[in-house]
């Protein structure tokens, strides 16, 4: 088997766990490639064998490996969907920061999960993605995300006003800070925190967040993600903030939006103990009611 490792500069107590990752790895006789970036943080700090080879681009991993390894949070997940883009190759997160919704493997779960891994014995979860498209080039050509796309104001500039489209007809106008359009998989980020429905992975929709309208009467709205989203945005200043996951691009507003669902997806790796309601209960606390304690 061959795994490609990507990560981030951490906290120095948690390198022992990266030693960890990488010691089970080799007593299953796997093939590492590290990101170039992340070895050279690493070189002083463990043990590495001298067969361990680098990569530095998407094109590095393309055939030459059969899993990325994610090291870190849930943004350094997001990371890696410029890595493998629409190659297909499985991703899956050891948790090294706080929540962990998309890196769900504990670091006390390791050496499970390697086992796990090299035998086969998880799940592909296919995640859908947001494509965005509009009439000058944006991020790069790297116009796609994971979680989600949101319009924001910049800085502590007025509400701005988003005309928002589904198929070229009229949906709403949100005078608000900003809008959010999720994935499923990210409607338990952003959205989440300013009143979005929780969706299930596996649902085919988006779902459309104002932040902070001035409005009692708007309220997010879960949509199929068969629509093509077009936005028309006014406001005092001459620009906002787009973003597509972690990713940020100041935008003119005389720039042409619309979103729709990317063909291909992201495929996250499940260890078959794990699934979602399980995440939603241990990592949101979801339904968490002391009567509901069971002896």
């Amino acid at each position: 088997m061959r795994v490609a490792i990507y990560g981030r500069k951490f906290n120095d107590s948690a390198i022992q766990h990266v030693q960890q990752l990488i010691d089970s790895f080799l007593a299953h006789e796997v093939e590492i490639t590290i990101y170039a970036a992340f070895h050279a943080y690493l070189i002083p700090r463990i043990q590495l064998p001298d067969s361990v080879k680098l990569f530095t681009q998407h094109q590095d991993l393309l055939n030459q490996v059969d899993c990325l390894v994610s090291i870190g949070g849930d943004g350094t997940m997001l990371d890696t969907l410029t890595l493998v883009r629409d190659s297909g190759i499985p991703v899956i997160g050891i948790n090294m920061g706080r929540l962990g919704f998309l890196a769900s493997i504990a670091k006390t779960e390791i050496a499970t999960a390697v086992d796990s891994l090299v035998k086969g014995h998880f799940t592909i979860d296919k995640r859908s993605l947001i494509k965005l498209e509009s009439n000058i080039e944006l991020f790069n050509g790297l116009n796609y995300g994971l979680n989600d796309l949101t319009i924001h104001k910049k800085d502590t500039s007025s509400m701005i006003i988003i005309h928002t489209y589904l198929n070229g007809e009229f949906l709403n106008t949100f005078w608000s800070d900003g809008l959010i359009l999720s994935t499923p998989t990210g409607s338990t980020g952003y959205s989440l925190s300013c009143n979005g429905p929780v969706v299930f992975p596996e649902s085919e929709s988006f779902v459309i967040t104002p932040i902070a309208p001035h409005n009692l009467n708007i309220r997010p709205i879960v949509i199929p993600n068969n629509n093509v989203i077009s936005f028309e945005v006014e406001g005092r200043m001459d620009d906002f903030i787009c973003t597509l996951d972690s990713r940020k691009e100041v935008v003119s507003k005389d720039v042409q939006l619309a979103v729709r669902k990317e063909a291909f997806s992201f495929n996250l790796v499940r260890l078959n103990e794990n699934n979602f309601l399980r995440t939603l209960r241990e990592k949101l606390t979801w339904g968490f009611d002391t009567r509901n304690r069971r002896s």
